[in-house]
């Protein structure tokens, strides 16, 4: 490992790094570090979600690894007092008459948490569990009503007019200039952002009216209801222009990563935190967003998600933390699509962890060694597992769908793909297969075929239709072709499996079935 190598090579090493540097220029202990994602509960969880936790958690392991000295802790913060502005995609129109109220005042459709939001909240947890990440959850209610913000929360509204100021020469809002930025919940409507405060009293309460507003583009009627409302009660909150400042001075938060469609809101908090609140705001790292196939904003309002659920049904928990750990930077789409190659990647990754030679490029080598570290939350095996190709499994799994685990586990073991059957294999078969039954195969790349290599796979094809032994046919079509013949089975490997290699291809394609292999051929061209 060069010199320039910090802690395990990574982008989040590096971050980390910069994270104990900075806070030793302030003067600041490293015995706790607290980093912060705040967890949406107004729709369902997606991996853009999960992203901005699990990489706050890779940041949190990097701390503790830098510096023995250092403890980290996670905050998972959800946001259960958000008011729900829209009904999500794919959810019952019944919702409409809530919309505006508190995710954590609304009854949970599903009748198994204790309202709509925390059900949002808990698939997200759910998640993070099943990766393996640890966090402390702190909910939006809880903390409000406990007077988490009590004394943030008043410096705040203190000092409304300022701020209002601040926000419009940043966004160009003027709102604020105008209302104060906090939300109580209406006590006789029950909705939070149809009420507008545009007085503080010395004793800790706003005086407030229910009026229309519009939220998510959509009228929401107020009740005309004027009250004044304790803001240490739990009976409201700040708006986003404010309360990540509030949370991170009460929290201590030294560090939370942010998308770039939020930018304005962190620089106007950035700035109340630090010159309201006298803390100094958290060290930021900015992500752009996943999106869909298409190239669309995930987004959970309009129901093109791809939620943690989906993706550990088919792929593993270390393919989905490497998607997330592999970089921060740059928009990515991703799709189910996605998941058999990066779930392959994984094993290349522990290929090359666990290779003698690391090759000339010992900088790139410790990243690689770093990414497969983190994938597997800094406790690597000691050994490496067996990893079948996923393209592979799903072709077997599509043959044998009785018995399975039973049959794909013997080919595997008569191919030579594997030495033995342990509980890896058997998960990669049970996975595959679910990948198998919901989209009938692999959706890997395939080759660009030239003209003589297209002309030899359309007479390989009808050759098996026409139940010619597979090496023969592949023989033949070489000959005529004028193509060598071993190019002619790489080409094939990648067709039906998607890998320059695989199990002897005639007993394959004995064990799936010569006209399944042909018709695949024939898609690929």
């Amino acid at each position: 490992m060069n010199k320039e190598t910090i802690g395990r090579g990574t982008w989040i090493d590096k971050l980390a790094s910069e994270l104990v540097a900075r806070e030793k220029k302030l003067g600041r202990s490293l015995e706790m570090i607290r980093v912060e994602s705040g967890l949406g509960a107004s729709g369902i969880p997606h991996i853009g979600s999960l992203g901005d936790a699990v990489r706050a958690y890779g940041v949190k392991m990097a701390l503790e690894d830098l510096d023995p000295g250092c403890r980290a802790e996670l905050i998972a913060y959800s946001d259960d007092l958000d008011g729900l502005r829209k009904v999500p995609a794919g959810f019952d129109e019944s919702l409409n008459e809530h919309l505006g109220k508190p995710v954590s005042a609304i009854p949970d459709p599903s009748g198994c948490h204790d309202s709509y939001g925390a059900h949002m909240s808990g698939m997200l947890l759910e998640s993070l569990d099943a990766l393996g990440i640890k966090y402390t959850h702190i909910r939006a209610r809880d903390a409000y009503s406990q007077g988490m913000f009590a004394e943030q929360t008043a410096k705040i509204l203190e000092s409304a007019s300022r701020i209002g100021e601040h926000i419009s020469e940043i966004t160009g809002q003027t709102k604020f200039r105008t209302v104060m930025p906090y939300y109580p919940i209406c006590a006789q409507c029950g909705k939070i952002y149809t009420t507008v405060v545009k007085e503080y009293l010395d004793d800790g309460r706003v005086s407030y009216v229910c009026n229309d507003a519009v939220i998510g583009g959509k009228k929401i009627a107020g009740c005309g209801h004027a009250a004044e409302s304790d803001v240490t009660g739990g009976a409201g909150k700040l708006a986003w222009k404010v309360e990540f400042a509030a949370r991170w001075a009460a929290l201590d938060v030294r560090f939370e990563a942010f998308g770039k469609d939020i930018m304005d809101s962190v620089a106007v908090n950035d700035w109340v935190s630090e010159n309201i609140l006298g803390h100094p705001p958290p060290h930021h790292v900015k992500y752009e967003m996943f999106l869909d196939r298409a190239g669309t904003k995930i987004s959970k309002s309009s129901g093109n998600v791809l939620t943690p659920q989906t993706w550990l049904r088919y792929g593993t928990p270390e393919s989905l933390l490497l998607l997330l750990y592999k970089r921060i930077t740059g928009a990515r789409r991703v799709g189910v699509e996605d998941i058999p190659l990066l779930v392959d990647e994984v094993a290349q990754l522990e290929a090359q962890y666990f290779a003698k030679d690391s090759g000339s490029n010992r900088e790139k080598a410790a990243r690689l060694r770093g990414l497969y570290e983190y994938v597997h939350l800094l406790s690597p095996p000691p050994k490496p597992a067996e990893r079948p190709p996923y393209s592979l499994l799903v072709e077997l799994a599509r043959a044998f769908q009785d018995e399975r685990e039973e049959h794909v586990t013997r080919r595997l073991l008569e191919y030579g793909t594997i030495k033995d059957v342990d509980k890896t294999v058997s998960e990669y078969v049970r996975l595959a297969g679910n990948y198998a039954d919901d989209y009938g195969g692999s959706d890997a790349p395939k080759p660009d075929l030239d003209g003589p290599m297209r002309r030899a796979l359309v007479e390989i094809a009808d050759a098996l239709d026409a139940g010619t032994a597979a090496q023969d046919a592949i023989k033949s079509s070489a000959q005529k072709n004028d193509i060598q013949t071993r190019d002619i089975f790489r080409t094939l490997y990648l067709v039906i499996m998607a890998a320059p290699s695989g199990p002897r291809l005639s007993k394959f394609i004995e064990d799936v079935g010569a006209g399944r292999v042909a018709a695949k051929i024939r898609g690929s061209l």
